[in-house]
């Protein structure tokens, strides 16, 4: 009998705009810049809902949390992932693992990995162990490097019975 495990990805792009507060990964990091979007804009977050809900075949954050839907304007993106988790749930899957990339010029967000990795291991009932945050620049390169925007990519693993 074939193993039920299924590898997920996901990607997410939102545009820095100053005076805004920046979400990433769950906390709230100081900057003068922040992600713009219908929700706290957290793209790291939204990745990991996207790999999620791909491996599960259960189509993307979009078809779940409209962009045009008031009642998610504003929202804890924490709130939408332990919704995502929730479905997950439902179809019998588990979570393996969580490889996330965040590609983001400024600020510097070494500092803040391990508190991310412990937010959002608690969202998602894992261990930090199965949390994997990783950051990078783009050498100042498009969007990313001239600070316009900020990046995300997320890979999953989820098993289920």
């Amino acid at each position: 009998m074939k193993p039920n495990i299924k590898v997920g990805y996901g990607y997410d792009v939102h545009q820095l705009q100053d005076g805004v507060d920046f979400w990433l990964g769950g906390i709230r990091i100081p900057h003068t810049k922040g992600a713009i979007g219908h929700s706290d804009a957290d793209v790291l977050i939204h990745v990991i809902c996207d790999a999620l809900l791909g491996a599960a075949n259960l189509r993307d954050i979009g078809f779940y949390f409209s962009d045009k839907d008031p009642a998610f304007k504003g929202i804890d993106s924490k709130l939408l992932l332990k919704d995502v988790i929730k479905l997950l749930t439902e179809k019998g899957y588990h979570i393996g693992n969580v490889d996330a990339t965040v590609c983001l010029q400024q600020p510097k967000i070494g500092p803040y990995i391990e508190e991310m990795k412990t937010c959002l291991a608690e969202v998602m009932s894992i261990s930090t162990e199965d949390v994997s945050i990783k950051a990078t620049t783009t050498e100042r390169l498009g969007f990313v490097g001239t600070e316009e925007g900020v990046a995300a990519h997320a890979v999953v693993l989820i098993y289920g019975a």
